[in-house]
């Protein structure tokens, strides 16, 4: 079933929090559902269809639609970590043109800033992962989630020549467009030197190639066309998706590549437009490593020459080929949840919108895309790729 014209994101919100001692998990869901209606100018019982991912307590969409008091008839939890929410756009694209539901809601929240989960400790095995077949092969390793990352990195770098320092760069443009954004967690420029200066967290990464560890999170309104048209709100219609899963294949595995090598291709065919053809994208920043093999796995560039598409400042909005992740993204802004997919869309849908600060909005932003990775980049993850119109 084609999406494309189908479906439109009508409410976006990110909450403002980066740290919420203050707040429960199920309270951060609600009041990011409170403000993406707000912004929508609807109300809780518009809504029909709830979706959400693993970030959710309990059984998910089932106690968070008793906590919110929503009556749905269509609800969804898929989960594929980071890239779950381009997956929740989509499927709710589909579940509004086959009828199962007209207005749907997805959140997403997370406290692990409060709760100190650090990006470089080891990682944890909660009781819902004892049963998962790769957790007796792979945890008593100790593995942690930057150097999952980091032999990516190594790898990319042997293979083609990348360098630290092409990384550094990537990190520099997000700093570049978080100065701009108050609500971000490292709002100061950053050089390359600092970047390289910075203390090594997992060989090659350092820490400012890392992402921030924040807490918040977000929301998203998906809507039918024709009630999207009686809201005053800027048109943004969701015309291509694509989703893939890339695993470890036994062991026969390439660390070069990402799950977007498989999840682009499908969205921009049922878009029916090209890499050439994005005015802005969303690209899912963990580490730094992360962009530069989804733009070149999405045709932004061709395989191997990523270090040298992001290099000189050409992720910078007004200055470079292709701006990129313009309200800060993960690695200066926000990944809440340590689930950065979400604010992905958001950022999207400001900027199609013509809402982006001033500094950094795309001139002309007709089309734009929203790139989601979830797992661990050198064992298995999932990949979303989701492209947005506007109308």
């Amino acid at each position: 079933m084609t999406i494309k014209g189908k479906a439109y994101i009508v409410g976006a919100f990110e909450h403002p929090t980066r740290k919420a001692e203050d707040k429960s998990l199920p309270q951060l869901h609600a009041e990011c559902a409170k403000g993406a209606l707000a912004d929508a100018g609807l109300t809780k019982d518009d809504i029909d269809g709830y979706f959400c991912a693993g970030d959710a307590p309990g059984f998910g969409g089932l106690n968070l639609c008793d906590y919110m008091g929503l009556k749905v008839r269509h609800i969804d939890s898929t989960e594929t970590g980071g890239s779950s929410y381009q997956l929740h756009v989509s499927h709710a694209a589909q579940a509004i043109a086959a009828g199962k539901c007209n207005i749907a809601l997805i959140t997403l929240a997370g406290r692990p800033r409060t709760e100190r989960q650090a990006i470089g400790t080891p990682a944890r095995v909660p009781h819902t992962h004892i049963l998962a077949p790769d957790t007796p092969f792979e945890s008593p390793y100790g593995f942690t989630t930057p150097n999952q990352y980091a032999m990516g990195a190594m790898r990319h770098m042997h293979e083609y020549g990348t360098t630290s320092e092409q990384l550094a760069w990537i990190k520099v443009a997000a700093s570049h467009h978080a100065q701009h954004n108050p609500d971000a967690m490292l709002p100061n420029v950053v050089t390359v030197e600092d970047v390289l200066n910075s203390p090594m967290v997992a060989d090659p990464l350092h820490r400012l190639d890392c992402c921030v560890i924040s807490d918040g999170g977000g929301a998203l309104i998906v809507t039918r066309p024709e009630i999207a048209r009686t809201l005053k709100r800027p048109l943004v219609s969701v015309i291509g998706a694509g989703e893939a899963i890339k695993h470890t294949n036994c062991g026969d595995i390439d660390l070069t590549y990402t799950g977007a090598v498989w999840s682009g291709p499908i969205a921009f065919a049922e878009a029916g437009v090209k890499p050439s053809d994005i005015k802005y994208a969303s690209i899912y920043d963990s580490f730094t490593i992360t962009v530069l093999m989804q733009l070149e796995d999405l045709g932004f560039c061709k395989k191997g020459e990523g270090g040298k598409f992001v290099a000189d400042g050409n992720l910078i909005s007004g200055v470079g080929k292709l701006p990129f992740n313009t309200d800060g993204g993960g690695l200066c802004n926000n990944p809440p949840a340590n689930r950065g997919g979400i604010t992905k869309i958001i950022e999207c849908v400001r900027q199609l919108r013509g809402e982006a600060h001033p500094a950094v909005q795309v001139p002309n932003c007709d089309l734009a895309l929203a790139q989601g990775t979830g797992g661990l980049l050198s064992t298995r993850h999932g990949s979303g790729t989701l492209i947005m119109e506007r109308v």
